[in-house]
C-alpha cells in the first residue's frame, strides 16, 4: 500500500540566539533538518550546505536507493565544507547535525550524524529512530549514567561525530516501515534538548491538528528557556492523496536565503579558493579584545558555547598532539572539535595518591581518557577526611583552574588539620604534607585566596559523569552525620 505525507515545517531563532544556524527542508518525498555551530565560523554556512546538497537528492525512489542517495548527498556535503574551510581557514570549526530520511511511499530511508533526532508515535506510543552521537550517550550506552542523569548532564551537547568536513563522516543509514495514521518527527535539539520526550509525546498524542501541535511543541521549547534554536518537521501518514503528492517542498531556517560562497580553481595550483566577490577582510583585534579573542576557545559543545567564536590556535604541546592524534584517529572530525572543548575545562582528582588538577573531561571515550594532569599538588590524598578522600577519587567538578586552585588549598587545609589531629591524639603521625615532594617536573598548585568555596557536603560527579553521594564504608562517616566531613 503506497501512502502520502501531510507535512509542516517550522524553524526559529528561539528566545536567545542572535541568528538561526539551524535549517531544514520538508516535501512530499523528505524530511531533513540540519542544526549548524560554530558561531562565527558560519554554522549557518554548514546547515545551509547540508540542506542544499542533500535536497538534490529529493525525488521518487525505490527503498533500495535510498542508503546510496543519501550518503552520497552527505559526502558531497562534506566535500562542500572541506572545500570551503580551505579556501577560507576563518571557517575552520563549523559543522552540522544532519538527520533526514527519505520517503519511498510505505517506507522511510533514515540518515542522521549528529544528535538532531526522528521521532516516530505509532499507537499512542513515542518511539526514538535516531541514536545521538555525543559523548554523553556514550556514557548511557556504556551504563555508566542514567537516561535521567544524561537529560541534566552539563556536557550532553559535546558531539563525537558531525558533518564538518573532515574525512571519518559516517552517518547512520536505516530503513523504517510505515503504517497508516503514524505521526513523524525530525528536530534539531532546541526542542529536544530542553523538552523531555514526554511532554513531546504527550503534545503530539493530544492534538491531532498538525499546525496546533506545531504550535504546541514551539511554544514547550520556548517554556523551557529557547536558549537554542527550534527547528521542527511534523508529518502525518495518511492515505495516498495526489494533492498532497503534488506540493512544492519547503526550505526553513538559515537556508532559506544563506549565501554559500563560490569557489573556483586557482589558477597554478588547482586547488579550490574563493572567488574574488567572496573574499572577506581579517579583522583587526587590538587591546583587550584582541586578548580576549586569543584565549576563546573552539567549542563544539556545550549548547550555550557551541556557538562560540573561534579563538586563535595555541602552541603545539607534545603531549597535546599525540592526545588530538588519537581521539582524531579513534573519533573522526568531530572526535577533534570535542577535544578542543575538553581543553577548557578542568576538574580535581587523584594522581599518584595525591591530588592534582586536571584539564578535559572525568572518564573515557572508546578507552581513550578525555582528562589528563595540569598539575600535580603536594597534599597527599590519605591524609584528608575520609569523606573528602571519597570525593577527589569520584573527582569534584570546578569551574576553572582559578576554581581548582581554591579546591586544593581548602583540601590542604583540612589535610594539615587531620595530620595536626593525629599527631595531638598519639597515633601514627603520617608524614606532613608540606615535607613530600611532588614528583620531579610537576608544577605545584598555588594558594589562591578570596575564591568561594567549592568542596562541600553536595554531590559531585563521578568519572563517568554521573551525579553521586558518598556511601557509608567501615572508614567513613556519611555526610548526614554530625562533622562527618571534618572526621579523619
Amino acid at each position: 500500500m503506497t501512502f502520502s505525507l501531510d507535512f509542516r515545517a517550522h524553524s526559529e531563532v528561539g528566545l536567545v540566539r542572535r541568528n538561526n544556524q539551524d535549517s531544514g527542508y520538508a516535501s512530499p518525498s523528505m524530511l531533513v533538518v540540519a542544526d549548524g555551530m560554530g558561531g562565527a565560523a558560519a554554522g549557518d554556512l554548514a546547515s545551509t550546505v547540508a540542506i542544499r546538497e542533500i535536497l538534490k537528492a529529493d525525488g521518487p525512489h525505490s527503498i533500495e536507493d535510498t542508503d546510496e542517495l543519501l550518503a552520497g548527498a552527505l559526502s558531497r556535503a562534506n566535500h562542500t565544507l572541506a572545500d570551503l574551510v580551505q579556501a577560507d581557514p576563518a571557517l575552520d570549526g563549523m559543522g552540522t547535525t544532519v538527520c533526514g530520511a527519505l520517503f519511498t511511499g510505505a517506507e522511510l530511508g533514515m540518515l542522521h550524524i549528529g544528535d538532531s533526532r526522528a521521532y516516530l508515535l505509532r499507537g499512542g506510543v513515542l518511539h526514538r529512530l535516531t541514536h545521538d552521537h555525543s559523548w554523553v550517550q556514550s556514557l548511557v550506552d556504556e551504563g555508566k549514567i542514567s537516561l535521567t542523569e544524561a537529560a541534566v548532564h552539563p556536557h550532553r551537547s559535546l558531539l563525537l561525530k558531525v558533518l564538518n568536513g573532515q574525512p571519518n563522516h559516517e552517518p547512520d543509514l536505516d530503513r523504517v516501515d510505515l503504517m497508516l495514521d503514524d505521526r513523524l518527527l525530525f528536530c534539531s535539539d532546541g526542542l529536544c534538548g530542553f523538552v523531555p520526550d514526554t511532554t513531546i509525546r504527550q503534545i503530539i498524542v493530544e492534538t491531532p491538528d498538525l499546525d496546533e501541535a506545531m504550535a504546541k511543541l514551539v511554544a514547550a521549547a520556548h517554556r523551557a528557556g529557547g536558549a537554542d534554536n527550534i527547528t521542527v518537521l511534523l508529518a502525518d501518514v495518511v492515505p495516498h492523496d495526489v494533492a498532497l503528492d503534488a506540493r512544492e517542498g519547503v526550505i526553513v531556517g538559515a537556508a532559506i536565503d544563506g549565501e554559500i560562497p563560490e569557489l573556483v580553481e586557482h589558477t597554478l595550483t588547482g586547488i579550490p579558493v574563493l572567488a574574488p566577490e567572496d573574499i572577506r577582510p581579517e579583522p583587526q583585534a587590538t587591546g583587550e579584545r584582541a586578548l580576549e579573542d586569543a584565549e576563546a576557545p573552539l567549542l563544539l559543545d556545550a549548547e550555550k558555547s557551541r556557538y562560540a567564536p573561534k579563538g586563535g590556535r595555541r602552541g603545539p604541546l607534545l603531549t597535546a598532539l599525540v592526545l588530538t592524534a588519537a581521539i582524531a584517529l579513534v573519533l573522526g572530525g568531530g572526535g577533534y572539535g570535542a577535544w578542543r572543548y575538553s581543553r577548557t575545562q578542568f576538574f580535581v582528582g587523584e594522581q599518584d595518591e595525591q591530588v592534582a588538577i586536571f584539564r578535559g573531561l572525568p572518564g573515557s571515550v572508546l578507552g581513550l581518557q578525555l582528562g589528563e594532569v595540569a598539575e600535580q599538588s603536594d597534599v597527599f590524598v590519605d591524609d584528608l577526611p575520609p569523606y573528602f578522600q571519597q570525593k577527589v577519587r569520584t573527582t569534584i567538578p570546578v569551574a576553572g583552574l582559578d576554581a581548582a586552585h581554591t579546591t586544593v588549598t581548602q583540601l590542604r587545609t583540612r589535610a594539615d588539620a587531620c595530620i595536626a589531629k593525629r599527631k595531638a591524639s598519639g597515633g601514627k603521625t603520617p608524614t606532613p604534607a608540606a615535607s613530600r615532594p611532588a614528583p620531579a617536573g610537576s608544577p605545584t598548585v598555588a594558594a589562591t585566596p578570596g575564591q568561594t568555596p567549592l568542596v562541600g557536603p553536595s554531590s559531585s560527579a563521578s568519572p563517568g559523569g554521573a551525579v553521586t553521594t558518598p556511601t557509608p564504608s567501615s572508614s567513613a562517616s556519611t555526610a548526614s552525620e554530625p562533622g562527618a566531613m571534618e572526621e579523619c
